[in-house]
């Protein structure tokens, strides 16, 4: 690769399942059990609030039973050392990624120790149950507690500035993602299409191989301290 300054990460359910953390949806076309359609949409909020809250603590409360693996702690080495622009991108709502050092960092589809209150429409850190209905911890207001988590048929955050990093960056890298959920499907052709060189790190080809200038496939613990490596020599 040629001079690499700007650096913009993608990261997906595939650097968090060698942790122990579900993938996003199962090979029965399943999320840990469940249609997507009934947890992860404004709609089924509204319809069923205690399944949907339910499930969210259930995921929440699993967090306290897995932690980083090599991937995360390579792009926390990356994040220290590297000297030029990084943004690491990630499409997870665990925490993985802080635990794992990485500071440079933004969630694009929320976070799970994130709670969203529609009340006063204000964010703020949870690890508690939203079962519960708890008071919002700013406003005080009982019972209008989400999660900050973006579900289908949202907007994913932040997009502004992934785009303007995207924009600028000299290599775009992709780990752990299939390459089917859009808009973070779409940042290998932008990144292309800015001149950034583009590499794939993945367990195996997503469905976006074909946009990548490099493809390794492999798993995430070997495949991401590898480069971290290779680039930070």
């Amino acid at each position: 690769m040629g001079d690499i300054r700007n650096i913009v990460v993608l990261t997906g359910a595939g650097i968090s399942a060698e942790s122990g953390v579900p993938t996003f949806r199962g090979p029965d076309g399943l999320w840990e059990g469940h249609r997507v359609e009934d947890v992860a949409t404004p709609e089924a909020y509204r319809r069923d609030p205690d399944l949907v809250l339910d499930f969210y603590d259930q995921r929440r409360a699993k967090l306290a039973t897995v932690g980083p693996n090599p991937a995360h702690e390579a792009l926390g080495r990356l994040d220290a050392q590297w000297q030029g622009e990084l943004l690491i991108v990630t499409q997870n709502v665990d925490d993985l990624h802080e635990r794992g050092g990485a500071e440079r960092l933004l969630h694009m589809h929320g976070e799970l120790k994130s709670a969203w209150c529609l009340a006063c429409g204000e964010r703020h850190p949870f690890d508690g149950k939203m079962a519960a209905y708890p008071a919002c911890e700013l406003c005080g207001v009982s019972g209008q507690v989400r999660p900050d988590i973006v579900w289908f048929g949202e907007m994913p955050y932040r997009m502004e500035e992934i785009d303007a990093a995207i924009a600028t960056c000299d290599l775009f890298v992709s780990i752990g993602t299939s390459g089917a959920v859009y808009p973070a499907a779409g940042f290998v052709q932008s990144a292309r299409y800015a001149g950034a060189e583009t590499l794939e790190l993945n367990l195996d080809p997503s469905e976006g191989s074909i946009f990548f200038n490099e493809s390794r496939m492999g798993k995430a613990g070997d495949l991401v301290p590898e480069w971290v490596d290779g680039l930070l020599d």
